[in-house]
């Protein structure tokens, strides 16, 4: 299946305007989300002395943004949802740029992490590799590059009001590793749990030097 310029227009407004009609409601829902395993994951793999210059991709409210910038990294912020980049921007303090996430901008070899945090999916597989080179392009030259992803068996449509693209580990790897990057390690969360419990797919990732 292959999705025309309008069926694409289409799935970023429809989900975009979900999104900026639970915001408020997200906010409060995900504020307690422990996700510093993934926060982990990422920084320890970063080279060189901190701080570190994070963008946080798809950083919805901003809660992982106070968190980078708590430890004392310096976070930015990027966004679809109007709504999102707003009260990220308020909450956090920190530079968050809104862009649609298939019509990207971003600086080159400006960062020296990506935290793309329950995000990727939203990503229409057939645009996949394009955007993941763009992630590259923004990475410095050894940066990294997390993931977490809900996983499934390559399959995609809508959810509701929202598009998501499931992929499983082996789909995963070849894309990533076609745009450019190399594995560092993947995990399955929430930790401690039957696989059959883990319904998302970690994995964190080099710009080759």
């Amino acid at each position: 299946m292959t999705l025309k310029p309008d069926d694409l227009d289409q799935i970023t407004s429809t989900t975009l305007g979900h999104y900026n009609t639970v915001a408020e409601d997200f906010r409060e829902g995900t504020r307690d989300h422990d996700v510093s395993q993934n926060i982990d994951a990422l920084l320890r793999h970063i080279q060189g002395t901190p701080p570190f210059t994070v963008l946080d991709f798809g950083c919805g409210p901003g809660r992982d943004l106070q968190t980078f910038r708590r430890l004392g990294h310096i976070a930015v912020g990027l966004d679809g949802s109007e709504r999102f980049a707003q009260m990220a921007r308020e909450d956090s303090g920190c530079e968050v740029l809104q862009q649609d996430f298939l019509k990207l901008q971003l600086p080159a070899a400006r960062f020296d992490g990506i935290f793309a945090n329950a995000v990727l999916f939203h990503i229409p597989k057939q645009e996949l590799p394009r955007v993941l080179k763009q992630l590259h392009a923004a990475l410095k030259p050894g940066g990294v590059l997390f993931s977490s992803n809900p996983r499934g068996d390559n399959q995609e449509g809508w959810n509701g009001p929202r598009y998501g693209s499931y992929h499983d580990l082996e789909a995963w790897q070849t894309l990533l590793t076609s745009a450019g990057f190399v594995e560092l390690e993947h995990y399955y969360r929430p930790a401690g749990l039957p696989r059959e419990q883990q319904p998302w797919l970690a994995s964190v990732w080099r710009r080759p030097e």
